[in-house]
């Protein structure tokens, strides 16, 4: 079969590469001559870049290193210098686009790609296309067409009819600059200054050790520009941020203006196919959003994945575009709304406070999303404390029981407040920090769990109050990140031993979460005191003295389990409420583990893939020999760690 692609950027390039290495007959026709250069820079989420990367594996001839630098943080700040958010992200890459694009270029031999070619119009016979014809004249025949030139598609539009832009409501302006200093002091950070009172922000992220690329986005009604001269630009551009920090004035000089330009910003609704016959759109060319998101680029990139995996997958011609389409649509909708909320947000910034804002650069995947959970649902009330050992030594049952039971679960995690203080704490065994640090060791040979008692000797918390609050912090942003904090507090406790009832560990902890350390800290002061002290209050009415305490409740029967409990004890509450609740399967193979858990004890890996200690040590130390995961080593036991998550 021979396939004729229709633009020879990204999306053209990217498919193109996956076609010929299923052995397909390709011919990639671009209008410019000599590489295309258009455009700046751009932003790639980390899915792109393993599609990419993984192409360069297919062929081992491919030695280039992916171009572009790694951005893990995202830091947002008002003009005056207020630190808005401050938090990680997953990892994306910011690529200049010629550096991209030259890179693709080596992944399809050159004789495949024709330039010079600007579309025009197919040729058909029998209401199919069987050729492509170009504006300099010539003609190329195919059995299928992929139209993958852009936003101002004419292949969509030659396809579909006109389409039907939103209208131009924010500008951008887009340059590179060279400052090798501030590309070394910002690294690995997107930062973005926007104002509260009107539309103007200025974003910047190194794409190399010495160049950033950076962007004005502007509301036109406020001022706008007709020249794009050079001279016109930079004045512009410097006279509209006259109240942004000096640094931003700093990055303005660093560029000579020669091939920065102006972005007038539109997308249009989702179209109702991405294909006619035997013609496909992909990229920018089937769907198109704000750059709020930065999603364009892989987009295009995951378009050509899922295209082509369908288009050897058996299916025919027709039955692969519709499945194309709707395991894509749903994506594409959602972040053309997300760009859509993000504008509206933008030219309105006093209708949303600091802690509404939104974080640009989100991709989301919603392979997940499969309509309302309809099953029966066990509602767990789950008291714990980040400092209590037994909390810590129930990690494998609990993990279990969502990986075999989640969509039966409900979860609603209190803090009880275990320490108060030393004055205000007694317990049969533990009176003072070195009692804690004697039953720690214990408790590790025991229930063969990591677990260092040093702490309290070396560094003894008084009180488990300051990471409760942070915790009910972190679940003010988001339950699910809260979750991820919770475990990291705790392997920060039991195996590295850190004080975490301190600040500056506290906030290490919430960085390394995901979490937005800005809004945790204004939280962490305001708010989540309160909420604290309503769970201390619930904790006391329900007469929750020991923990962990989980109250299981079905309709109107309540089971209340407290302490350490084994695994068979759990699933013996959960058929007592639903006696036919089925376990959910879940894959045991090592590496999609952990994809699931950033961390795995020993006894964890063991417990969820039902082997003996011995050979989850066996099996773990060869993926690590094999560099497949890491580990912390503790002397109670390893921590083991994924390699899936930044």
């Amino acid at each position: 079969m021979k396939v004729v692609i229709i633009g020879g950027g990204i999306a053209g390039l990217t498919v193109g590469a996956l076609l010929y290495r299923k052995k397909f007959d390709i011919v990639i026709n671009e209008r410019s001559v000599g590489i295309p250069t258009r455009g700046n820079a751009f932003m790639m989420h980390n899915e792109g870049v393993s599609i990419i990367n993984e192409l360069k594996k297919i062929d081992r001839k491919i030695f280039l290193p992916m171009p572009g630098k790694v951005v893990n943080k995202f830091c947002l700040q008002r003009p005056s210098g207020k630190e808005v958010m401050n938090m990680r992200i997953p990892p994306w890459q910011c690529i200049k686009r010629s550096e991209f694009i030259n890179f693709l270029y080596s992944l399809v031999p050159y004789k495949f790609i024709k330039e010079g070619r600007e579309f025009s119009h197919f040729i058909y016979k029998d209401n199919l296309a069987i050729a492509a014809q170009f504006k300099n004249g010539e003609i190329e025949y195919g059995d299928m067409f992929i139209g993958a030139d852009g936003g101002h598609s004419a292949v969509r539009s030659s396809i579909f009819g006109p389409t039907n832009y939103t209208p131009t409501e924010v500008k951008e302006i887009v340059g590179i600059s060279v400052n090798k200093q501030i590309a070394e002091h910002y690294a690995d950070t997107f930062t973005k200054i926007q104002s509260n009172v009107k539309g103007i922000s200025f974003g910047f992220i190194p794409s190399t050790d010495e160049e950033l690329v950076w962007f004005m986005q502007f509301d036109p009604a406020i001022a706008d520009i007709d020249k794009s001269t050079p001279g016109a630009l930079k004045d512009f551009t410097l006279n509209m941020l006259q109240r942004f920090p000096q640094v931003v004035k700093d990055i303005i000089h660093s560029d000579s203006f020669e091939n920065t330009y102006i972005w007038n910003t539109r997308d249009f609704d989702a179209l109702p196919s991405f294909h006619k016959s035997n013609i496909v759109l992909i990229g920018d060319a089937a769907h198109l959003a704000l750059p709020f998101t930065s999603a364009g680029t892989t987009n295009a990139i995951r378009d050509a994945k899922v295209l082509v995996k369908l288009l050897t997958s058996g299916n025919s011609m027709t039955s692969a575009f519709d499945q194309y389409y709707t395991e894509r649509i749903e994506d594409i909708v959602n972040q053309v709304e997300m760009g859509r909320t993000l504008k509206n947000n933008f030219l309105n910034p006093a209708s949303i406070s600091d802690d509404e804002i939104q974080v640009p650069l989100v991709y989301q995947n919603n392979n997940m999303a499969h309509g309302p959970n309809k099953k029966k649902k066990i509602k767990i009330l789950y008291f714990s404390d980040p400092i209590c050992s037994t909390c810590w030594t129930i990690q494998p049952q609990l993990r279990k029981m969502q990986l075999e039971y989640e969509h039966h679960l409900d979860f609603e995690y209190r803090m009880g407040g275990l320490l108060p203080s030393w004055g205000d704490y007694s317990s049969k065994t533990i009176n003072k920090p070195i009692d804690a640090a004697y039953y720690w060791e214990e408790a590790a040979d025991i229930y063969d769990i990591p677990m260092r008692g040093d702490v309290w000797i070396e560094d003894p918390m008084q009180s488990s109050y300051p990471p409760s609050v942070a915790f009910k912090a972190a679940q003010m942003q988001c339950p699910q990140t809260a979750m991820v904090f919770l475990r990291r507090l705790r392997e920060l406790l039991f195996l590295e031993k850190k004080n975490i009832a301190r600040w500056e560990t506290i906030t290490e902890a919430a960085f390394e979460s995901g979490l937005d350390i800005a809004r945790f800290h204004r939280d962490y002061e305001g708010k989540a005191v309160i909420n604290f002290k309503e769970d201390l209050d619930i904790c006391r009415q329900m007469n929750v003295t020991s923990f962990p305490t989980i109250f299981f409740t079905y309709k109107d029967e309540t089971i209340k389990l407290s302490g350490y409990q084994t695994y068979n004890k759990y699933e013996e509450v959960l058929k007592t409420l639903i006696p036919d609740m089925q376990k959910n399967t879940y894959n045991k193979n090592p590496l999609a583990l952990f994809e699931l858990f950033k961390t795995m004890s020993t006894k964890e890996f063991a417990f969820f893939t039902d082997i003996t200690t011995q050979s989850a040590i066996d099996i773990l130390n060869d993926l690590y020999i094999n560099d497949h995961i890491d580990k912390y080593v503790s002397r109670n036991g390893p921590l083991w760690l994924s390699k899936f998550f930044s």
